[in-house]
């Protein structure tokens, strides 16, 4: 049973930073694609960051909402992402989720494509 598990949401006030982990855990999984997409009420799940690999390169994309301000990278050893998020705004408040699989997507920024997913983190966003 594969898990994934989010840490690190939070409140915090606009201008703040906050940093999110999740870590893959149980059978043997080796993810060659991973993101964070949220979540708010009343509306689809949107793509925030995500990060693809193969032996030799990885590949990082972004959310043009998030794009400067939000950083994703990976711990290959712990098997962990993480989306270190600055300069927030209250329009960043949401639920973040954490999502894998073992494919190599073409199409990071469809929820269609991750095959687990984690319970999710709320991220909140005082003005």
């Amino acid at each position: 049973q594969v898990q994934l598990v989010e840490s690190g949401g939070g409140l915090v006030q606009a201008g703040g930073s906050l940093r999110l982990s999740c870590t893959v855990s149980g059978r043997t999984f080796s993810s060659n694609t991973m993101g964070w997409f949220r979540q708010t009420p009343g509306k689809e799940r949107e793509f925030v960051a995500a990060l693809k690999w193969s032996a030799t390169t990885t590949y990082s994309y972004y959310a043009d909402s998030v794009k400067g301000r939000f950083t994703i990278s990976r711990e290959n050893a712990k098997n962990a992402v993480y989306l270190q998020m600055n300069s927030l705004k209250p329009e960043d408040t949401a639920v973040y989720y954490c999502a894998a699989t073992w494919l190599i997507l073409s199409v990071v920024t469809d929820t269609k494509g991750y095959h687990y997913w984690g319970q999710g983190t709320q991220v909140t966003v005082s003005s």
